[in-house]
């Protein structure tokens, strides 16, 4: 495991050092894959591979780091557990919206737009919970079983793993995506 020598903190130079002791590389914060070795570091590890403490400026960049990760991450699996349920499928979704022409309300007899009905949500119809999955075997005889539906499997596991996200994200991020 390579350790890194904080070389000037003003410049914010390392310097990346060899198993044998001898100078790897000198690089400087940024996007390279030696800063982002270190940053992972100081994730993982608290900076164990660092010769000094960790300086305040490099715990902000790895914190802000995880913070900017988690959050794409709860965006995503939250954007994923909106989704229809496929055993379920989607109603569809009417709206009014007015139009341009205008008509006289009976009840108030005063003029005004017209409404018309639109479809805003298209309806998707849920899948067939089973499907029947056929083998052979070394012979030719064919086996038929009756096996849950491959995309509602999928559509399960999926969700499980979105929502799994959303319960171990923390507090502070959901706070930035739902306040």
């Amino acid at each position: 495991m390579p350790t890194y020598r904080l070389i000037d903190a003003d410049l914010r130079v390392f310097e990346e050092i060899a198993d044998d002791g001898n100078v790897y590389r000198s690089f400087t914060v940024g996007e390279t894959s030696d800063y982002k070795a270190l940053r992972e570091d100081v994730i993982t590890n608290s900076g164990a591979a660092l010769d000094v403490d960790v300086p305040d400026w490099l715990q902000a960049d790895a914190d802000q780091f995880v913070f900017d990760k988690q959050l794409a991450d709860y965006k995503a699996a939250k954007a994923r557990l909106e989704q229809y349920v496929v055993a379920d499928g989607r109603a569809e979704v009417r709206e009014l919206e007015p139009t341009d022409e205008l008509v006289v309300n009976e009840e108030t007899g005063e003029k005004e737009k017209a409404t018309r009905e639109v479809v805003t949500v298209t309806a998707i119809d849920p899948v067939d919970a089973t499907v029947e999955q056929t083998t052979f075997d070394e012979y030719g005889n064919a086996t038929t079983t009756t096996i849950e539906n491959p995309l509602i499997t999928k559509d399960n596991e999926e969700r499980a793993a979105a929502q799994a996200v959303v319960d171990a994200t923390p507090q502070n991020v959901r706070d930035a995506v739902d306040n």
